[in-house]
C-alpha cells in the first residue's frame, strides 16, 4: 500500500509542478504549487517525517502561498507578461540554467555516497524516540544558539517592515 501511495503521490507531485511552470496565469500556476506541496507533504508522511510534512503544510502551503497570491494579484501581471514575451534572451539564459541543474541533480542521485543524516540518528533511535521529539530535543539542546539568532533575525526583520510601511502611511 505504501509504494501505491508513493507513485500516487509521487506523479502528482511531478506533474503538478510542471504544470506551475508552465502555466500562464499565475493564480492557476500558485493553485498547482499548492497541490505540488500538499502531495511532497503526503510523501513525507510517507517516510514518517511527520514534523516535515506539518511544517510543509502550515508554513509553504499555508502562509508563503497567500503571501504569493496576494502579491500576484496586488501586481500589474498583464504588463510584465508583454514585457517578458519579447525578452528571447529570459529564456535561453532560463533553459541553461535549467540543464546545469538537472545535471548536478544527476550527479548527486548517481554519484554521490553518504548523503544521509550522520551520527546518532539511526532509524532506531527515531523510532524509538518520535520524530517531533526527537526534533524538538536537539532543536532546543544542540542548535540552540542559532534557533535563537534565527529568532533575533527575524524579528530585526519584521521591526524594519513595520518601520518601513509606516513611512509609506
Amino acid at each position: 500500500m505504501e509504494i501505491f501511495l508513493f507513485y500516487i503521490f509521487g506523479a502528482l507531485a511531478v506533474a503538478a509542478a510542471v504544470l506551475v511552470v508552465t502555466q500562464k496565469n499565475p493564480i492557476y500556476s500558485a493553485i498547482f504549487l499548492i497541490l505540488t506541496l500538499f502531495s511532497v507533504a503526503v510523501l513525507f508522511l510517507l517516510l514518517n517525517a511527520q514534523f516535515v510534512a506539518a511544517v510543509q503544510v502550515l508554513v509553504y502551503a499555508g502562509a508563503i502561498m497567500i503571501l504569493f497570491l496576494f502579491a500576484i494579484m496586488l501586481l500589474n501581471i498583464k504588463y510584465e507578461e508583454k514585457v517578458f514575451s519579447k525578452r528571447m534572451n529570459l529564456k535561453i539564459v532560463s533553459i541553461i540554467i535549467s540543464i546545469i541543474l538537472f545535471f548536478e541533480l544527476t550527479y548527486v542521485i548517481f554519484f554521490r555516497e553518504g548523503l544521509g543524516i550522520k551520527g546518532d540518528l539511526t532509524p532506531d533511535v527515531v523510532a524509538e524516540t518520535g520524530n517531533v521529539e526527537l526534533v524538538g530535543k536537539i532543536l532546543y539542546t544542540k542548535y540552540l544558539f542559532p534557533f535563537e539568532v534565527a529568532s533575533l533575525v527575524l524579528l530585526v526583520a519584521m521591526i524594519g517592515v513595520i518601520v518601513l510601511a509606516k513611512r509609506k502611511f
